[in-house]
């Protein structure tokens, strides 16, 4: 029995931080990152205590929380800007984070975040701007993206989107993609009128 004992608290340590780690992500999703963390203590089933033990901070909890969403960012960014054709590749990157930013509020709260203690989320968004900045640039060059366009553009796309997570689950995923869809004939550009 001794000898069993340490792996069943092990076991019962890993469930609780997998409880945890949900409520997080669910709550975060719903309602953005300013969720009380007791809540989401409650929500898991444990005290506020056990969620401090395994996550010491909040900015551990919302790296831990968001790991799945900041690689489907960086594979839809990358995804986008290996595509040769620069506007196709730029139409998939607003389609797929308009769909990530509909599913999950936090995330976009967490990637837009400029806290101190950020800085794996800080280092992520350094990351993909860069790589969307040389995709814009490329979308340019034909013409096919209006000229006026900054990347702070996108973030402002990213911002107004945020609003989508809040609308009831079965017309949200048709809504990010009305919001794609808008957000691309926006910010295509148009042939001089004389």
């Amino acid at each position: 029995m001794a000898d069993r004992l340490p792996h069943l608290l092990r076991a019962d340590a890993r469930d609780n931080r997998d409880r945890v780690l949900e409520a997080a992500r669910t709550l975060f999703a719903e309602r953005g990152l300013d969720v009380p963390i007791r809540e989401i203590a409650r929500r898991a089933r444990v005290g506020p205590a056990t969620l401090y033990r395994r996550f010491p901070t909040r900015q551990a909890l919302v790296d831990e929380a968001f790991r799945e969403e900041v690689g489907a960012c960086a594979a839809i960014v990358r995804e986008g800007c290996a595509d040769p054709d620069a506007w196709r590749g730029l139409s998939s990157v607003i389609r797929g984070l308009t769909e990530l930013n509909a599913r999950n509020q936090g995330f976009v709260d967490a990637f837009l975040s400029t806290q101190p203690g950020g800085a794996g989320f800080a280092e992520h968004r350094a990351g993909m701007m860069r790589l969307l900045a040389g995709l814009c640039r490329r979308a340019k060059e034909p013409g096919t993206l209006r000229a006026d366009f900054v990347l702070d553009d996108l973030i402002l796309v990213l911002l107004a989107g945020r609003a989508l997570a809040a609308t009831p689950p079965g017309v949200r995923r048709p809504a990010a993609r009305r919001f794609a869809v808008l957000t691309l004939d926006a910010l295509r550009a148009r042939p001089a009128r004389d």
